[in-house]
């Protein structure tokens, strides 16, 4: 197992244009600002990343994601679109990453302030795995991040072939408890409120994200994941919008894993 000190974070940020339920979403203009832009900004506010990189993939498809990239001069990789683990492990080789904070394009609202808890927390207990997505009092969805040393995704990629856990990057870390050391940050009282979800998946989750990002940013440019919740909580009519939206989550990858032939 990674226990040196890691020199460079970077974070990673799996974005490309072929959603099946939201073709395009990562370039969607929020509040004057394609989608991926308001995420690198925000990241781009952190004490303690020295990287935003996009991983995006190798079709031409993802061409207007490269492009974008290179008009606010964020870094880009491009790899396989199948094969996640090895797109975001080669987005951190690219720039040299020691310690990967992984975020998905379709979180525009991630909180900068949680990336550096995390770190810190990562920092703090010499873990292989530190996020916030899981454990018993996970953070609202659409705030998912993930930490954990370039070292252990690259021995991961080694350790398994399996196709599920090469979709969904960090599975084989978090199932693996008596291998690597995980720990999942908990929402306080004010965060954890399970039934917000502000993620960026289908045209209902659309409209709810262009509806905080216009009623935010022009007082509070760099607001908060709290300030979310707190909108969220005073206009119940825009929850309203997406409470009816199926998705995936943590235990639905878990559950595929199990039943896939060839898991490590």
């Amino acid at each position: 197992m990674y226990r040196s000190q890691p020199q460079k974070i970077v974070a990673t940020i799996e974005a490309r244009m072929t959603s099946s339920r939201l073709p395009g979403k990562v370039l969607l203009d929020l509040a004057g600002k394609p989608a991926l832009q308001q995420l690198v900004e925000r990241l781009r506010r952190s004490r303690y990343l020295d990287e935003v990189v996009v991983a995006t993939t190798d079709r031409s498809t993802d061409d207007p994601v490269a492009e974008m990239c290179h008009q606010i001069a964020c870094p880009v990789f491009r790899g396989s679109e199948d094969d996640v683990l090895a797109r975001v492990l080669g987005a951190a080789n690219s720039v040299s990453g020691d310690l990967i904070v992984e975020i998905t394009g379709d979180c525009p609202a991630v909180d900068w302030r949680h990336v550096d808890l995390l770190i810190e927390t990562f920092f703090a207990g010499q873990y292989d795995y530190v996020a916030n997505v899981a454990g018993p009092r996970p953070y609202p969805v659409g705030f998912e991040v993930q930490v954990f040393p370039t070292a252990v995704l690259a021995e991961v990629d080694q350790l398994t072939q399996n196709p599920v856990d090469h979709e969904h990057v960090s599975l084989y870390i978090y199932s693996h408890p008596e291998r690597y050391r995980i720990h999942y940050v908990e929402a306080g009282p004010e965060l954890y409120q399970p039934d917000l979800e502000v993620t960026l998946d289908t045209p209902e989750d659309y409209q709810l994200i262009q509806a905080v990002f216009l009623a935010l940013l022009p007082d509070k440019p760099d607001f908060s994941a709290l300030d979310v919740v707190d909108l969220l909580r005073q206009q119940p009519e825009l929850l309203a919008l997406t409470r009816e939206v199926k998705r995936k989550y943590a235990e639905d990858a878990l559950a595929e894993r199990q039943q896939s032939d060839g898991g490590a």
